[in-house]
């Protein structure tokens, strides 16, 4: 077995991947089971954490274990307090909640990060906030802005190895809940898919109009045949997508003054199809974008990890 230079969770509602690192950031060994946060009982998260990576954890004593994700959530394990925005590693690293273990080994939950928009609302994320500082090096110092597709997406604003803010915007589980629970979902095939549908929303749900009254026009479209079973939940996530994207982009142009310039290249990180669409969205309107993998998590364990020991020392 290869040496061990830190252990890393990413724990959330619905799965746990556990990484076992090597100190250039490799993975040597990677898990996954689907006992999320939901999927345990109260007072049971030692027992499924040991039964997880307890052979790591015996192989390799003194190794820096950090969790991230909604293990550090009110119903997770412990709840460890969201840090504000802005943050850095440094900032991460500091506000790492320790648990110790039976066995006498502490371990350590990632905090999450907090912000307030400019109506002094707040938003918060757990878990992406490690995505986002493994991906820092790909990111680099200038301003960016990265996004994190899934139920809930993310989109952050980073500078200089600092999330300055982000939003959250509840496209997939809206989607869900239209395509399952409305009208519109009678007219939908679910497993047809037309790209030319979907790009013809993206562009509809960046007209003016609101979400609301967009949202009929599925319907009203379907009534005067401009829309069918194949075509209608391809056209409905382009819409949804793209009144995401314009609140997102809007936003970005509205901090260019104060964030200090616009991003360029947008990054998403995360795999599947839906980064995928993502991706086609960004593309269609003129954004560059990349791809990277949501296993980079696992260097943002890495680098709490050492900076969790560089503080100790």
């Amino acid at each position: 077995m290869h040496q061990t230079a830190a252990i890393g969770c990413d724990w959330g509602t619905s799965s746990l991947r556990a990484y076992r690192l090597g100190g250039d950031g490799a993975v040597l060994e990677r898990r996954e089971t689907a006992r999320g946060i939901m999927a345990v009982e109260a007072g049971g998260f030692e027992a499924v954490f040991e039964d997880s990576v307890g052979d790591w954890l015996d192989a390799a004593a003194g190794t820096p274990v950090v969790l991230s994700g909604m293990i550090g959530s009110r119903q997770g394990w412990r709840e460890a307090p969201y840090l504000a925005c802005p943050a850095d590693i440094a900032g991460l690293a500091a506000a790492l909640l320790p648990v110790d273990l039976a066995r006498g080994r502490r371990i350590w939950i990632a905090p999450g990060l907090s912000h307030r928009d400019s109506g002094g609302t707040p938003d918060v994320m757990r878990g992406e906030e490690v995505q986002i500082l493994g991906a820092q090096e790909a990111i680099g110092d200038a301003p960016a802005l990265v996004c994190l597709p899934g139920t809930h997406s993310k989109w952050a604003r980073v500078r200089d190895g600092q999330v300055l803010g982000f939003s959250t915007h509840m496209t997939g589980e809206v989607f869900e809940a239209v395509r399952g629970h409305t009208i519109l979902g009678r007219m939908i095939d679910a497993e047809a898919w037309d790209e030319p549908a979907f790009l013809d929303g993206l562009v509809r749900g960046r007209a003016p109009g609101g979400l609301l009254g967009h949202l009929f026009g599925v319907r009203a479209k379907g009534l005067f045949g401009e829309l069918d079973d194949r075509t209608a939940g391809s056209y409905l996530s382009g819409l949804m997508i793209g009144h995401e994207l314009d609140a997102a982009l809007g936003a970005e142009n509205a901090d260019t003054e104060i964030e200090g310039g616009t991003a360029g290249e947008i990054c998403l990180i995360g795999a599947g199809r839906l980064v995928e669409l993502y991706a086609i969205a960004l593309t269609h309107l003129g954004r560059d974008c990349r791809i990277l993998p949501a296993d980079v998590v696992a260097v943002g364990h890495l680098r709490l990890a050492r900076a969790l020991i560089d503080g100790m020392a």
